[in-house]
């Protein structure tokens, strides 16, 4: 990425459910507030995410709840499983924490969790962590990304300085998915609808094809990990764009839980910087 992750991997906050709204027949938005999220702090980058904690069944955790206690005198089977979500808008002074989740039925951990959230419901979470926001000196602003990206495009797009172009491609199932999205002046919004094809593939295509602007550009490419390895390589080698200018990494991976990515990224992404040595080379 285009600077160091700003990592607050432990410090440890509580949110309570306050209200949840369907935004689209597969995004869940859910508002978190209450004495649990007191210093919680967050507004500098616009990818700023949380580590969301979910109890593993059948485990007594200690009371009050403890990630040192966890780690320290339970097995690592036994902690409890993360989930990371970005930070769709903090509200300091209502004291509301807003994370959109992409739903698919019972598939998963964090989703269902959404579906089923109720008013007064708690969940613990590690963060905020963060990188990215868009640079005010940006001749112009790329953004791709598909449903997972949304809630960091969002809001990086309510941070474009007025005037400033940007380009803007989010890959979704199908036209119910779009959201509307505040916008500056000079923003072009592309949606892309896969329907049945693979994900990643339009926003791949559509990069490529892309006549860029004048000027030099910040861009941010964030999703699954196979289409943001290919368009690194696109950015990065027939581009010829340095890291400086992108923040890109991959989200998640197809076929993978979040576990296995997490514990398989780091390979992963010293291969892609591998290969794209040789290829700049």
């Amino acid at each position: 990425m285009a600077t160091e992750p700003v990592r607050k991997g432990r410090t440890l906050h509580r949110g309570t459910v306050l209200r949840t709204e369907r935004l689209t027949p597969h995004m869940i938005r859910v508002v978190l507030g209450g004495d649990g999220l007191a210093g919680f702090g967050a507004g500098e980058f616009t990818d700023h995410y949380v580590k969301l904690l979910f109890p593993r069944p059948d485990v007594a955790y200690p009371e009050p709840f403890d990630m040192e206690k966890v780690r320290a005198e339970l097995p690592r089977e036994q902690w409890p499983s993360t989930r990371t979500y970005t930070v769709r808008a903090w509200d300091a002074e209502a004291g509301e924490l807003t994370i959109d989740f992409v739903h698919h039925g019972d598939k998963g951990l964090a989703g269902p969790w959404a579906a089923n959230a109720r008013p007064g419901d708690e969940i613990f979470f590690n963060g905020p962590g963060g990188a990215y926001a868009p640079r005010a000196d940006a001749g112009w602003h790329l953004l791709a990304g598909d449903e997972s990206a949304i809630p960091a495009i969002a809001t990086a797009l309510e941070r474009v300085p007025d005037g400033a172009p940007a380009r803007v491609f989010i890959e979704v199932a199908g036209p119910e998915e779009e959201q509307s999205l505040a916008a500056p002046d000079g923003t072009e919004v592309v949606w892309l609808h896969r329907g049945a094809g693979q994900v990643g593939d339009l926003l791949v295509e559509a990069v490529q094809k892309l006549d860029f602007p004048d000027g030099e550009v910040h861009a941010f490419v964030h999703g699954e990990a196979n289409f943001v390895k290919a368009l690194r390589r696109h950015l990065r080698v027939d581009r010829g764009l340095p890291m400086a200018q992108l923040s890109i990494s991959g989200y998640w991976r197809r076929g993978r839980d979040e576990d296995g990515w997490q514990s398989s990224k780091r390979d992963w992404n010293h291969q892609v910087e591998q290969e794209e040595a040789a290829a700049l080379a």
